[in-house]
């Protein structure tokens, strides 16, 4: 059976969006900062067979809401590799949410508009970085695009969707319940619903809204639903806990962790405009295209188009809701960029036929590969302060070094060649190319390289190696990839407790059987009594020194 040319381009972005978000999956463990944490979370998870109150180590954790972790522990359980398990769920997200956008530019305009929205959507570099990483985002960012899709679906009027299908209604409101208990910024996607009244409000064509029909109000009911699902057993468990730590625990998740980090952020602090400059630069190459896509939004706006209206209308309320607080990362105005791509999308076969954006495309690839050459050149060759640098402060060794300043020269000159074979003229193809290649590489090559000195799983097999088989393992000052990728085992003595009361701890474990027990101290908080040359000082990870520790090296720290 022979595929029409459109049939052949919806298949090869699906292929190509595979490879590029699939390329390394099972080749590396989890990286700081946040992937160790839900990882460890989700092995203990598993093997305790508590899957309502999550713990880090002997602690209940409650930063977070436990569904990805959830998942995570659910993809080990059908997989068995907790390589595959834990980026799992981040890539099946990364998929749906290229779905939902494809889906949407094909059903509001045509399947080519839908492919435009998925390539727009694919090449946003900070999409594919956090799509590649196993954090909670990849995850919320889809259950927010699912219930924008829901009600996208529901709300505007196409010859494909003549008629109301509440289905779709019920689904971008279970969809928002499902993001909150993902991440409380999940209910964000509610606030589609607020350009909607505005253009139903003014007579906008092309929109249903009606209000008036009971089963209007069925979508809060689902919402809610999706919610309690988590919510209700957690509260009414913890509430039965004699332990006061699990009031502490939902008092923590409920409170703390998200109206009052978001009315008084105690971290990340950075300044109103934050957003503006992560969409400038993270949201490249996509937002190249906003010189002939800003006149183009304010003529259909004029024309009261709303399939440009509420996708846009709903980008500037997320903006405008995370500039209020002082607390800021780059991530959290992800969840904005697939409707922006959708806007984006109906515009671009005519954007990429100009000149001034081949030009454009064509000098943002090639900054991009000669920063990749250059960089790649100076670790070879030139600036031994910088490897230097990479050995002491990460603990990577020179020949890894070495490796990825030829992985970097292979990006650079993938890049340059893909950005030459294509020319002046299909530039944009060959950008394409270019960060395909880059992706790829990053994924199968880079992945193996940094593994070790990004995940300690080199700084834990150096410290099982050296205490042997049979001897056991406690950590003071420990971070979560210390405890996840022990090869044994390993006591902890608190993760929030000070540093000072976790070696207090570790000191009495260890004079309980002070022949067969070793403490693993990072070196901020080891204490002057420490005699070192009974030590051992392992290798650099994630910047932070370590020291292991018989009991003859402890033995002057008795109280």
């Amino acid at each position: 059976m022979r595929l029409s040319p459109r049939s052949r381009d919806t298949w090869l972005f699906w292929f190509l969006a595979l490879l590029v978000l699939g390329a390394g999956l099972g080749l590396r463990d989890p990286w700081p900062a946040d992937e160790p944490r839900f990882a460890l979370v989700a092995r203990q998870m598993v093997e305790s067979g508590d899957w309502l109150f999550p713990h880090r180590g002997s602690e209940l954790y409650s930063d977070k809401p436990p569904l990805f972790m959830w998942l995570q522990a659910a993809a080990y359980t059908l997989t068995g590799h907790w390589r595959v398990a834990f980026l799992l769920p981040s890539l099946l997200a990364a998929l749906g949410t290229l779905w939902c956008v494809a889906d949407l530019g094909r059903r509001l305009w045509t399947r080519r508009v839908g492919v435009y929205a998925g390539w727009a959507l694919l090449l946003a570099l900070q999409f594919t970085y956090q799509a590649k990483r196993a954090q909670i985002d990849p995850l919320v960012v889809f259950w927010i695009t699912l219930a924008n899709y829901g009600f996208l679906r529901f709300l505007l009027r196409t010859r494909a969707d003549p008629s109301p299908d509440w289905t779709f209604w019920m689904l971008g409101w279970f969809a928002a319940g499902l993001g909150t208990i993902t991440k409380g910024v999940g209910v964000l996607a509610l606030t589609m619903l607020l350009p909607a009244a505005y253009a139903a409000w003014h007579g906008w064509r092309g929109l249903r809204f009606p209000a008036r029909d009971a089963r209007f109000w069925l979508g809060p009911l689902a919402f809610f639903v999706a919610v309690a699902l988590w919510l209700l057993p957690m509260a009414v468990a913890a509430l039965s806990q004699p332990d006061p730590a699990y009031r502490a625990y939902l008092d923590d998740l409920l409170l703390r962790q998200t109206a009052k980090r978001y009315a008084d952020s105690w971290d990340h602090g950075q300044p109103p405009w934050y957003f503006l400059g992560v969409m400038a630069t993270m949201w490249l190459p996509t937002l190249l295209a906003l010189p002939w896509a800003l006149p183009a939004w304010k003529r259909r706006l004029q024309r009261r188009d709303p399939r440009y209206l509420l996708p846009l209308g709903w980008w500037l309320l997320v903006l405008l809701f995370f500039t209020i607080p002082a607390g800021k990362r780059d991530m959290y105005i992800l969840p904005a960029l697939p409707m922006v791509c959708l806007a984006l999308a109906p515009l671009l076969p005519g954007i990429v036929r100009k000149a001034g954006a081949q030009r454009l495309a064509l000098a943002f690839g090639a900054v991009l590969a000669s920063t990749l050459l250059a960089a790649g050149l100076a670790m070879l060759a030139g600036e031994p302060g910088f490897e230097r640098r990479l050995i002491v402060e990460r603990g990577v060794s020179a020949a890894e070094v070495q490796a990825g300043a030829w992985l970097l020269l292979a990006m650079g000159g993938w890049g340059a060649g893909s950005l030459l074979w294509c020319g002046r003229r299909r530039a944009i193809a060959g950008l394409l190319s270019l960060l395909i290649g880059l992706w790829v590489l990053y994924g199968l090559v880079g992945y193996p390289l940094l593994n070790n000195s990004s995940s300690a799983r080199g700084l834990m097999r150096e410290a099982g190696a050296h205490i042997g088989p049979d001897a056991e393992l406690g950590l003071v000052a420990w971070k979560e990839q210390n405890l996840l990728m022990a090869d044994r085992p390993a006591a902890t003595f608190g993760f929030r407790v000070e540093p000072a009361e976790q070696w207090r701890r570790g000191i009495a474990w260890q004079r309980q059987a002070p022949a067969r027990r070793w403490l693993l101290v990072q070196d901020s908080a080891l204490a002057a009594c420490v005699d070192r040359s009974q030590a051992r000082q392992l290798s650099v990870s994630n910047r932070r020194g370590w020291w292991l520790l018989p009991a003859a090296a402890t033995a002057g720290c008795d109280d």
